[in-house]
């Protein structure tokens, strides 16, 4: 039995954690009717009854004998407090938790440098110490945002740490990236300097901008005013009941995608996918780690409803169209490296098949890989719907995310706005931003390189043979 271990590191960070924690629970749950702890549960929780294998009250969201598989960092108080005092507060102890009082005042040097510096030793012993809970650590979930100091800075100082302690463990990212109008005028900085540091550290990286979760809100919101049977918008916003806090709603369609993400770890299927085996049928190219996901039909983010489902072939047009990704970017008007679809629910084999057929002449592969496709399927699906489809895609289009980044940052970096809050912070130099700027562009050539030369390549080039 595998295990992975989720690492949340700022407000963000942890909001979104909570949500998937909530979230997995009630999946289990709902198909662990009896509360035993089995291999599903193992996965992501431990057992801490002294009496061994036995039963787990997890119905309702009471958990008495699991603890979540999970290191809590943020370096302001207030979002933890709130998760030891909520509803999951059962789920974590103080081993498991580590929190500061002055936060990191959006500034990626004060995440990176000081306060990387001031707790290196306690992360590190925080996450030796959840992996000596496990038989078989197989991967490390870092859930964290871009903008934020805490969340860029500390973020990436502890995916760098788990690289040094943990080199053999796969290490997935879930970065949030602000949008244009973001009310953090250093993020910029912020998100370009912990762009070198994923691109350094991460095996892979799923990124997700805010701006386009608020579009998916909103057209989800306008299916549910659509005349004819509507949908039910009370578990969209905050699953767990209670009073909307901000971004709960942006929070659970991050979750939903870690559900999906990992549901093949955490339940059977008839084609489960080893999460290490993102990494290695995704990513043909070390530094090109950029996963662009997209989920469908969005209607399984809602609560239970009249609605009737979408049709599998549908679904899967969905999740190739613009509309469902979680960035803003077509991935059909650029180049795929490779794809994964992990499937839920009753979907079969032939639906994975017959849709692949079906999509593969619309859609551009480099030539060198023109079969580039790792599929799965989970045969349980989220809670009160039939199925659901995540796409993840290796595609170009991500360099458009990155360019627009890339052009916020020259716009404050020309003037040399805000610098003076980041030299002053020990082990900060300038030459740190020419790095960062330096190493995001050159991501971006590479993007452009597979472009220019998938499109100098004469469909009929032969193809790279490989012996067996």
């Amino acid at each position: 039995m595998t295990q992975s271990i989720v690492v949340q590191v700022g407000q963000c960070g942890n909001q979104v954690g909570c949500r998937f924690w909530d979230l997995a629970l009630r999946e289990h749950a709902h198909v662990n009717k009896k509360g035993v702890y089995d291999e599903a549960l193992g996965s992501f929780f431990r057992n801490v009854d002294s009496r061994g294998a036995g039963t787990c009250d997890i119905v309702g969201g009471r958990i008495h004998r699991l603890k979540a598989r999970a290191v809590l960092v943020d370096m302001e108080e207030g979002v933890v407090n709130q998760i030891v005092q909520g509803p999951l507060r059962d789920l974590f102890d103080t081993t498991q938790l580590l929190t500061d009082v002055s936060g990191s005042g959006n500034n990626w040097a004060v995440g990176h440098m000081t306060y990387g510096s001031a707790y290196r030793d306690q992360i590190v012993e925080k996450v030796r110490r959840a992996a000596e809970h496990c038989d078989c650590l197989q991967c490390f979930f870092l859930i964290h945002s871009m903008g934020g100091g805490t969340g860029s800075g500390l973020g990436t100082r502890v995916l760098g740490l788990l690289e040094e302690e943990f080199p053999e463990v796969c290490r997935i990212v879930t970065s949030v990236y602000p949008s244009d109008e973001d009310d953090v005028i250093t993020s910029p900085y912020n998100s370009v300097l912990a762009m070198r540091e994923l691109t350094q550290h991460a095996d892979c990286v799923l990124p997700v901008e805010n701006q386009s979760l608020v579009e998916i809100l909103t057209r989800v919101r306008l299916m549910s005013r659509a005349p004819g049977p509507g949908l039910k918008t009370d578990l969209l916003s905050n699953p767990g009941g209670g009073p909307e806090k901000p971004f709960d709603s942006m929070n659970n369609i991050i979750a939903n995608l870690l559900l999906n993400l990992t549901s093949s770890a955490r339940f059977e299927g008839c084609l489960n996918m080893d999460l290490n085996e993102i990494s290695m049928n995704l990513v043909p190219f070390p530094r090109l780690h950029y996963l662009v996901p997209s989920l469908a039909p969005l209607h399984s983010l809602q609560a239970p409803c009249s609605m009737a489902p979408r049709r599998p072939d549908q679904m899967f047009s969905d999740a190739f169209s613009k509309d469902h990704q979680l960035i803003r970017a077509d991935p059909r008007r650029s180049l795929y490296l490779a794809c994964a679809l992990l499937g839920r629910g009753d979907l079969l084999l032939s639906d994975l098949r017959r849709n692949i057929h079906r999509l593969r002449s619309s859609l551009s592969f480099v030539p060198w890989n023109p079969e580039g496709w790792k599929t799965s399927l989970c045969s349980v699906a989220p809670v009160a719907h039939a199925h659901s489809l995540l796409a993840l895609a290796n595609n170009t289009c991500v360099k458009g995310t990155f360019s627009a980044l890339r052009d916020r940052y020259n716009r404050l970096y020309r003037k040399k706005a805000h610098l003076h809050h980041y030299l002053q912070e020990d082990g900060m130099e300038l030459s740190l931003f020419s790095q960062a700027s330096e190493s995001l562009s050159s991501l971006i050539e590479e993007y452009d390189q597979l472009d220019h030369a998938s499109a100098s390549c004469p469909p009929d080039a032969p193809r790279l043979q490989i012996a067996t």
